[in-house]
C-alpha cells in the first residue's frame, strides 16, 4: 500500500502555481471533497469508475487529475485537439462512463455522461468550502499499489490506438527512482508545459504529489516565457522538456538557468550530441533519459550533466529493473552488441488494455520494447533506434502507416512510404516518398495542404520526395532503410 500524497506534506505547502494564482495542498483537499460531491450528483457515477478527460491544459484540469489520484479514481486523458475520427475511435475503445471536457461538440459516441469542465472549476470549490483555519495537516489516503490509476494512449507502428494501463506501483517506483537524480523540496516547483494527455505531463503532477512538492503550470511551451521562468524564477527548480523545446531555448545565445535550478529532465525523442554539447557549454544541467508510456515514462537516465562522460548514453536502467539486449532469435547478446531492448521490473506495465500489440512479453515476464540499443561495460544504455519504424518528432509519436494511408487517399498519389530522419530541431523529421500516377503533376505544397485536412500538423511530412518507384521486399513491404540511405545521399 502507498499513500496518495506525501505524508510529510503540510496543508500550507504550495501545490500549484500558474498565471492564474497559487494554491496549497489544503486547497487540493478542499477540491477533492467538492469533486466527489459533484460526481455523486450524477446518476452515472459509481466509485472507482473510469473517467475520461478531454480538455485543454488548465489549473482545473490539474486539480482534477490530482484529485483522481488522491481519491483512487482511474482516469484517461484524451487529446482535445485530436481529429474527431481518432477521438471517437479512442472513446469507443476504452468506454469511459463520464467524460469531462471543454466541449462535447462532434465527439458524441458511445454511452457516457458529459460534464463541462466549467462545472468543476476549482474556484467554485473554494467559494463553497475554503477555510484556511482547518488544521495544519492533510488527510493521506492509502490505495493498493496493484490498482490502475490511469489509461494512456500511445502510438504503435500499426496506427491503431494502443491503451496502456498504468498502476500505482509503477508511479511510485518511478517517482522514487527519479528522486535519485532530482527531487524538488516543498514549496519548490517542477515546470509543467508538456501536454497532459501524455504520461510525461501527468507524471509531473503525480511525482509532485508523492514528493509533496509543487508544480508551476503553463498552458503550453512558449520559448520566451519558458526561458524567463527557468532563468529568473528561483522557485522553479526543475522542468520536463522534449529535445525540440530545449533546442529552441538555445536559439537565444544568452539563455541559461538560474543558480538554484537543479535540472531539465529531457526525454520523448532522440537527443543529439550537439544538444548535449551545448548544454555542457552553457552549463544548463540536463538529465538525458529513456522511457515510454509502458514504463511510466523514464526507466533509465543519466545524472545531471556535468561532464561529457557517456554523453551518448541515456544512463543505466533504474534498479531494481533489469535489462537485456537480445538478437532476432531472442538470445541474449554480450556487452557492446546491438539488438532489441528487453525490460523487466516494477516499472513495467502488465499488458495492454486491448491486448493487441506487436510488442509483448516472453514466458518469463520480459517485455520486448521493440527499441534497439546496446550496453557498455558499466551498463550504460545507448539507444540506436526507437521501435523500428515509429517516428518520434518533437516529442510526439508518428505512425508511418497512418500517414501513408492518408497519402494514398490523394488521387494523384499511387504509392507512398513514410520514414523518419535525424533532425537537429525535431529529433526526427517526417519524410514521405511518393510515386505519382502517370502524367500527373502535383506540387509538394499542394499535397501538404490536402494532408492538413486529415492529420495533425506534427504528422505532416516536412519533406516529400517524388520517385519513379519504391524499393520493396518480396512481400511488398517498403524498404525504409534504403529510402533513408537514398535521402542521405541526396542531402
Amino acid at each position: 500500500m502507498h499513500a496518495s500524497i506525501s505524508e510529510n506534506c503540510q496543508a500550507d505547502h504550495l501545490f500549484l502555481s500558474s498565471f492564474e494564482g497559487s494554491y496549497t495542498y489544503q486547497d487540493l483537499q478542499c477540491y477533492g471533497k467538492f469533486f466527489v460531491r459533484s460526481l455523486k450528483k450524477i446518476d452515472a457515477f459509481k466509485s472507482k469508475q473510469l473517467i475520461g478527460l478531454c480538455a485543454s491544459s488548465s489549473d482545473s484540469l490539474v486539480f482534477i487529475i490530482a484529485a483522481c489520484w488522491q481519491l483512487g479514481i482511474p482516469f484517461t486523458v484524451f487529446n482535445p485537439d485530436a481529429k474527431r475520427t481518432l477521438l471517437r475511435k479512442q472513446i469507443d475503445a476504452i468506454k469511459p462512463k463520464i467524460i469531462i471536457g471543454d466541449s462535447e461538440t462532434d465527439i458524441q459516441t458511445g454511452d457516457y455522461t458529459f460534464i463541462n469542465i466549467a462545472q468543476l472549476d476549482f474556484k467554485k470549490a473554494f467559494a463553497l468550502d475554503r477555510d484556511p483555519e482547518k488544521g495544519s495537516g492533510i488527510q493521506v489516503t492509502r490505495h493498493s499499489t496493484s490498482k490502475v490509476f490511469g489509461y494512456f494512449f500511445t502510438s504503435g507502428t500499426s496506427g491503431n490506438p494502443k491503451i496502456v494501463p498504468l498502476k500505482r506501483r509503477q508511479m511510485h517506483t518511478a517517482a522514487e527512482a527519479s528522486a535519485l537524480n532530482i527531487k524538488p523540496e516543498p514549496n519548490r516547483c517542477w515546470y509543467l508545459c508538456l501536454p497532459l494527455y501524455h504520461i510525461g505531463g501527468v507524471s509531473v503532477i503525480l511525482r509532485s504529489l508523492i514528493y509533496g512538492s509543487a508544480i508551476y503550470r503553463t498552458p503550453s511551451f512558449k520559448k520566451g516565457k519558458t526561458a524567463t521562468h527557468l532563468s529568473q524564477t528561483e522557485d522553479i527548480v526543475a522542468a520536463s522538456l522534449v529535445p525540440t523545446m530545449l533546442s529552441r531555448l538555445f536559439e537565444n545565445p544568452d539563455f541559461k538557468t538560474h543558480k538554484s535550478f537543479k535540472a531539465i529532465l529531457l526525454g520523448g525523442g532522440p537527443i543529439s550530441n550537439n544538444l548535449i554539447e551545448t548544454s555542457l557549454k552553457r552549463r544548463v544541467p540536463i538529465i538525458s533519459s529513456y522511457g515510454m508510456t509502458e514504463t511510466c515514462a523514464q526507466i533509465a537516465a543519466n545524472p545531471p550533466t556535468k561532464n561529457s562522460r557517456h554523453k551518448n548514453s541515456v544512463g543505466s536502467v533504474f534498479e531494481p529493473n533489469l535489462i537485456q539486449i537480445r538478437d532476432d532469435e531472442n538470445a541474449r547478446l554480450s556487452l557492446g552488441k546491438s539488438g532489441t531492448i528487453w525490460l523487466k521490473g516494477p516499472h513495467i506495465f502488465d499488458g495492454y488494455f486491448n491486448r493487441s500489440s506487436k510488442y509483448k512479453f516472453d514466458k518469463n515476464g520480459w517485455f520486448n520494447t521493440g527499441d534497439f540499443g546496446r550496453l557498455d561495460e558499466k551498463d550504460n544504455l545507448y539507444i540506436e533506434a526507437r521501435r523500428t519504424d515509429l517516428i518520434i518528432t518533437g516529442g510526439e509519436n508518428v505512425s508511418p502507416f497512418e500517414v501513408e494511408e492518408v497519402l494514398l487517399t490523394i488521387n494523384a498519389i499511387q504509392e507512398s512510404a513514410v520514414f523518419g530522419v535525424p533532425d537537429e530541431e525535431w529529433g526526427q523529421k517526417v519524410v514521405a516518398a511518393v510515386v505519382l500516377s502517370g502524367g500527373v503533376n502535383k506540387s509538394t505544397e499542394k499535397i501538404r495542404e490536402e494532408l492538413k485536412e486529415h492529420l495533425e500538423d506534427y504528422k505532416i511530412p516536412k519533406e516529400i520526395i517524388e520517385l519513379e518507384s519504391l524499393p520493396r521486399t518480396e512481400t511488398g513491404k517498403s524498404k525504409r532503410t534504403i529510402l533513408k540511405q537514398f535521402y542521405k545521399t541526396q542531402g
